[in-house]
């Protein structure tokens, strides 16, 4: 394979979107401000691929993020003359419809643009037989050899569906060094390196939990790979760009959306566990130390259905004996329905406090949410007689909005096919069809042994403070599931939360898991637990079960609960 940068020892790939609605300017921002070999975007979520479903629906000639066109115009011509390489998973469930709009594009703009594209992870047609059901979407997630085959052919843009988010760093990487493979330990570097940049600014101060720390987070700058050819990386920004890339902000990207100490993919599983973090000068983290291991034989398949429809009304519950009014409210709607939906749920969110000095600050909100497979049940049926109660019911009866209809909402659950099944394939330039075949060697997934944990501190003298006085925390949603990274940042303190927070001790401090399966992961590298709450998230975020339905607060709320801290770990 030939080398994609002028640097044989190094790659710079940077990143402008985290999902499907980040920063619009970002590419451009990227181009602008400083020099990069490569450049990516991530747009694709499990929610996402539930919104290209439906967009498929209305006409087969969609399924792609058509966000991702609109910047292009703006940049193509400028990526090309810098020799700027883009890659990016907007293609969603259909990239060859998204690498002929770019390539009409680049026409329009009298500009030559080499286009590869690469597909094969949908397996919808053949999902049934398949074992996966008859779902809306079916998508396997690939790798990063079929968009290296795309680079080292020559192609500007390489639009791919759904391929890991780490993939379309890694395959920049994979093209460049040559990498085969079996070279486990280095394609897990740059799997590393593409988890800390997929996410956009979460890398550069974006959604950290000592925010205030940094000096400027108006605007943050998106992140940059400088990755090496033994899969080492550094990870940085543009000069002059706001946000901060440190150790922790690093630290908290690597603890997003993850489950244990082994983070599968399908051309590596990636030792979380052997991951070290240096700083290397201001707005620079080296990583380094990352080991791999053969991925395991099967694919994971992102796999979303139409659930059927869902409404919600919210009642404001003001001032005094808020859990009767609640309970008044409840009766009556339940008992006004003409048909009762087959799901019913009430959440009372206790939002008030007594002797308030404003009236937002004395009310609750007491929220209803109906789901059933006939939209007439939660339309105006629903959301109707809910409004019939206001002249009917508690004091001060009102609402947060008007009646309205309900919305299809879909429902997420992971599948897994084995490698071979997907046919995986690189679409050249020239239209040459390459087969990127299954890794010849796997390695099923398995717990790691929790290591040895440090000395307990001795007993000392406490405090009860919340945890995040000096805990760091980032959580996030695995399908139905929710994940709970939470790290410190000396040896003593790690010595103390190694041995405090438990799973028992989660439970207390977050009781909505008491009755849920949680597993937690040591990460001593990192001085990081990881917890994964299973269940947590019902049925994926599509199915908005819960207050936060992608789990991005959750860590938050885990630092506000107070423990009994030794004085001699607080700042």
């Amino acid at each position: 394979m030939s080398a994609l940068a002028a640097d044989p020892d190094v790659i710079r790939i940077g990143n402008c979107s985290g999902f499907y609605g980040d920063r619009l300017s970002a590419m451009r921002e990227m181009l602008d401000d400083g020099q990069l070999d490569v450049l990516t975007g991530d747009y694709l979520a499990e929610l996402t691929m539930l919104i290209l479903g439906r967009d498929r629906m209305k006409d087969p000639g969609l399924g792609y993020a058509k966000t991702f066109l609109r910047q292009l115009e703006e940049c193509l011509g400028l990526a090309l003359e810098r020799k700027v390489q883009i890659v990016t998973n907007a293609g969603g469930l259909n990239p060859a419809a998204l690498a002929e709009k770019v390539r009409e594009l680049a026409t329009r703009l009298g500009l030559e643009a080499q286009v590869g594209y690469v597909e094969g992870d949908d397996l919808l047609d053949r999902a049934a037989d398949l074992g996966l059901g008859s779902p809306l979407t079916a998508n396997a997630y690939l790798g990063a050899f079929g968009i290296a085959d795309c680079l080292a052919a020559g192609a500007d843009v390489v639009v791919t569906g759904r391929v890991t988010d780490a993939s379309v760093v890694v395959g920049p990487a994979v093209a460049h060094f040559g990498w085969q493979r079996a070279d486990y330990d280095r394609l897990a570097g740059a799997v590393a390196a593409g988890h800390v940049i997929e996410c956009g600014t979460q890398a550069t101060g974006g959604n950290f939990a000592f925010f205030t720390e940094l000096p400027d987070l108006g605007r943050p700058g998106f992140p940059i790979a400088e990755i090496r050819a033994d899969g080492s990386s550094v990870i940085t920004k543009h000069q002059g760009t706001g946000g901060a890339v440190t150790v922790d902000t690093v630290a908290a990207q690597l603890m997003y959306e993850i489950q244990g100490a082994r983070y599968a993919g399908p051309d590596v599983t990636t030792r979380l566990d052997t991951i070290a973090l240096t700083s290397d000068g201001p707005d620079r983290v080296l990583i380094s130390g990352v080991q791999g291991e053969p991925p395991p034989p099967q694919l994971k398949v992102s796999l979303n259905t139409l659930g059927g429809f869902r409404n919600e009304m919210e009642f404001i519950l003001t001032g005094l004996d808020i859990e009767a009014k609640a309970a008044l409210a409840q009766r009556q709607l339940e008992a006004w329905l003409p048909t009762r939906p087959a799901e019913l749920d009430w959440t009372l969110a206790r939002l008030d406090r007594p002797d308030a000095d404003t009236e937002e600050q004395a009310s609750a909100l007491l929220r209803c949410v109906v789901r059933d497979p006939d939209p007439n049940t939660v339309g105006r049926t629903f959301s109707s007689v809910a409004v019939e109660l206001a002249l009917a019911s508690y004091p001060g009866c009102s609402f947060t909005a008007p009646p309205g209809n309900g919305s299809p909402y879909g429902v997420y659950r992971p599948g897994f096919v084995d490698a071979a099944e997907v046919p995986h394939t690189a679409v050249r330039p020239n239209g040459y069809r390459v087969l990127v075949g299954a890794p010849s060697e796997t390695q099923k997934l398995a717990e790691v042994s929790e290591p040895e944990l440090p000395e307990p501190l001795p007993a000392a003298p406490t405090t009860r403070v919340p945890l995040g006085t000096i805990a760091l925390a980032r959580s996030g949603d695995k399908g139905g599931d929710a994940n709970i990274g939470v790290w410190v940042r000396t040896d003593t303190q790690w010595r103390w939360l190694v041995h405090t927070l438990t799973v028992d001790r989660l439970r207390e401090l977050l009781p909505e898991t008491a009755s849920l399966e949680i597993g937690r992961h040591v990460l001593p590298n990192l001085r990081a637990l990881n917890f994964l709450i299973t269940g947590l998230l019902g049925e994926g975020v599509a199915y908005q079960a819960r207050f936060d339905p992608q789990a991005k607060g959750l860590g938050e709320w885990l630092r506000s609960r107070h423990l009994d801290i030794p004085l001699e770990l607080l700042p």
